[in-house]
């Protein structure tokens, strides 16, 4: 049957290794527990039709059985009766229904065997789809809090950037205050030095024009 053999297939599948190799996981999990779940479906509907057949050629192998019986009881009567061709017509009556109850005998013992390979098949496919479930299930959830991690990781790192960006924006606004304080001092000491010349000189100069003068006050000699 193509179902079985469909069935057998994914039977077989490695689905950890599917999952492994697939470039998106979740997505071929959710496939495979997909098509698990339409396969399992249509098995459970052939398990359903190969009971009932079952019955319906049990109830088909014990009428016919029963017919034997039945025409076989007719021939011993017909026998007693001294009826030769009323005990020859039952008699064939008996072995046609005899060929037909061993025939659906044969196909009875067939529609079991057929039968119990379906539930098996099925039983089978439910504890791979259980197992396939439970995987994906896992698979899922390891890949959200791979995410939330990953997400979480990146909001660190981006809070921790930009605490490195404001300590070294602090940093260069303390070297550059520092640069204008100095730049400031020393051109304030520059300037005072500039003036202190300019006075010293104008000192100096006042001095001379004293001097100067005290000397022109002085008697002059002969």
């Amino acid at each position: 049957m193509a179902l079985l053999e469909r069935v057998g297939t994914l039977l077989r599948a490695n689905v950890n290794d599917l999952i492994e190799k697939a470039e998106d996981p979740e997505k071929i999990a959710k496939q495979l527990v997909l098509d698990m779940e339409n396969q399992l479906l249509q098995l459970k509907t052939q398990v359903a039709i190969a009971i009932a057949d079952e019955h319906l050629l049990q109830q088909k192998q014990k009428e016919h059985s029963e017919a034997v019986a039945e025409w076989h009881r007719k021939a011993e009567i017909a026998v007693e009766k001294q009826k030769d061709d009323l005990a020859r017509a039952a008699l064939e009556r008996s072995l046609s229904h005899e060929r037909l109850a061993a025939g659906f005998t044969q196909q009875l013992d067939d529609q079991k065997a057929e039968a119990e390979t379906l539930r098996t098949a099925f039983a089978r496919l439910q504890q791979k789809l259980t197992e396939t479930q439970s995987a994906t299930e896992m698979l899922i959830a390891q890949r959200r809090r791979a995410r939330t991690v990953g997400k979480a990781h990146a909001a660190h790192s981006a809070i921790e950037g930009s605490k490195r960006t404001q300590v070294l924006g602090r940093l260069r606004s303390s070297v550059e205050q520092d640069q204008v304080s100095n730049l400031v001092a020393r051109t304030m000491i520059e300037g005072d030095s500039l003036e202190e010349r300019f006075t010293a000189l104008e000192r100096e100069d006042r001095i001379e024009r004293l001097l100067e003068d005290m000397k022109n006050r002085q008697p002059r000699l002969a």
